[in-house]
């Protein structure tokens, strides 16, 4: 078939193109092993760019859409082999493909109970079963719960994934950062082990930029990273945002040469304080600092492309990429609501509509000369709730109010001395407290104590919280609904690395912690 379609002329619409590129022998596929045998949807990604003699990622949009749109129709038909997958659909009214993407948006979300039932234990929700081999499972430990959870890939398309994105994190990510005729270098610290995805995938990625030469390092003393920046050449390192902010300790060691070849860091986990931002670009003088969003799921979600601007891009024709509201249906541009991935590339292990616990903002396509994707902004983990009685409030936005709130009063400038900052929130007490890790712990408690003791923070809560936007109850978010709560604010500065904020496993530091 595939010998075939490539003697035959390729049409001029766009709905005639994609059906040609996914036939509808390849549509519909009628057992699991005529699935085992697709072709791979890199390879329509590679023969549309070539009909279209322009690189995928640049293709029009209206290209774009279509392709990712009769590729999720094949999904449909190939999940309908699976009796659990077939039952979930029917039970929710969803028994045939969808025509458009408004009728795919009544494909029920996934979260990650649905991907435990049917990817741990018995596995009953792939449709090529384990038996017939080629596969990969991994773990991950969660950045909220750190309860571990199991995703299952091909390995054949798990390949192509890592191509895909390693070409166009070179090409519109890093390209322009590793300059010259030295030996260019692009390490990560993620842990490769004990089952953990992070480094194994991410690792693949990074190996399939073009031009680089790969380091997998995994977790650095300074004597090691002083040792790999002694390399002749430029170097970009990827790893977890506390393995980036503490860069600046490994490295004070370094020649100024070493550090100078520092040239650009991608972290992962979701925030950079701005704290470690200055110190980085302090002790790295030639440093870029992007963003690197992915997650067990879905190893490249979006890459930040500039430094002067949030945006995460897409990688075009990795994911559909879907930021939803509490129905599942899209918001508009410029709205919040929760980020919800399906991973194009699988066709042996489809997941669809996952929500990854991410909250995003949609912002607008990119659509002008070269790069065409989708680009969103992070907003913080689903989890990163405020809960004040019955009023939920985003704790992203809590924390920006309350640092412009302590700013303003003189008392302290969060941004430029916090570590790291955690919420917890006591509901049996009614108390709230903003937990920074901060190099002059006694300093900064006596200054906030003497500056606004408790009424004066219980001033800064009700003026800062209004200010957040309560994400369910707009109507309340005002300062008597904050006095009707009865809540009072705490700040208190702490040792790096103290006990009183919680960590994951994984050493990730969780926004919001609750107890009774």
């Amino acid at each position: 078939m595939k010998n075939l379609q490539a003697t035959m002329a390729p049409p001029g619409g766009t709905q005639e193109l994609v059906n040609w590129l996914i036939p509808e022998w390849e549509l519909v596929p009628q057992s699991f092993e005529a699935v085992a045998q697709l072709p791979s949807f890199a390879d329509k990604m590679r023969e549309c760019a070539r009909v279209c003699q322009t690189p995928y990622s640049e293709i029009p949009h209206d290209i774009q859409d279509a392709l990712v749109l009769r590729r999720l129709q094949q999904m449909f038909h190939t999940v309908q082999l699976n009796p659990l997958w077939r039952e979930r659909l029917e039970n929710a009214g969803v028994v045939r493909a969808p025509e458009s993407y408004e009728a795919w948006q009544r494909i029920p979300l996934s979260d990650k109970e649905i991907q435990r039932a049917f990817y741990m234990d018995a596995r009953p929700g792939l449709v090529v079963p384990l038996g017939h081999g080629g596969f990969e499972v991994v773990a991950s430990g969660g950045t909220s719960s750190g309860s571990p959870l199991e995703t299952v890939y091909s390995l054949r398309e798990l390949r192509d994934t890592y191509d895909v994105a390693g070409r166009f994190m070179g090409t519109y990510q890093l390209d322009r950062h590793l300059q010259g005729g030295d030996p260019k270098w692009l390490l990560t610290t993620l842990a490769d082990y004990q089952m953990w995805s992070s480094g194994t995938m991410v690792g693949g990625v990074l190996q399939n930029v073009p031009g680089v030469n790969y380091i997998g390092a995994g977790p650095v003393t300074a004597p090691v990273l002083e040792h790999i920046f002694s390399y002749r050449g430029p170097k970009a390192l990827m790893g977890i945002s506390a393995g980036i902010a503490i860069l600046p300790e490994l490295g004070a060691g370094m020649s100024q040469q070493a550090k100078e070849s520092f040239r650009v860091a991608l972290y992962g986990s979701g925030v950079l304080p701005q704290r470690k931002r200055v110190e980085l670009k302090a002790m790295f003088p030639n440093l870029t600092i992007l963003s690197y969003f992915a997650a067990t799921q879905a190893e490249t979600i979006g890459l930040q492309l500039a430094e002067e601007s949030p945006e995460l891009s897409a990688v075009p024709g990795l994911h559909l990429i879907e930021i939803v509201d509490e129905n599942g249906r899209w918001v508009a541009e410029g709205e919040e609501g929760e980020l919800v991935v399906t991973r194009l590339h699988a066709h042996e292990t489809p997941l669809l509509r996952l929500k990854l616990g991410d909250r995003m903002i949609r912002r607008p396509r990119r659509d002008g000369p070269g790069l065409k994707t989708q680009q969103f902004e992070f907003a913080g983990r689903t989890g990163d709730i405020l809960h004040l009685n019955d009023s939920q409030y985003s704790a992203a936005r809590a924390y920006d109010a309350l640092r412009d709130e302590l700013k303003d009063a003189g008392v302290v400038d969060l941004d430029q001395v916090a570590h790291e900052i955690q919420f917890v929130n006591h509901r049996e007490q009614k108390t709230l407290t903003l937990y920074a890790a901060v190099d002059d712990v006694l300093g900064l408690n006596y200054r906030t104590d003497t500056m606004l003791g408790a009424p004066g923070l219980h001033r800064v809560l009700v003026n800062a919280l209004p200010r957040s936007l309560s994400l369910f109850n707009h109507g309340e978010a005002n300062p008597a609904s904050i006095e009707k709560t009865g809540y009072g604010l705490r700040v208190r500065f702490v040792p790096r690395h103290s006990p009183d904020i919680e960590r994951t496993e994984l050493g990730k530091v969780p926004l919001v912690r609750d107890r009774g």
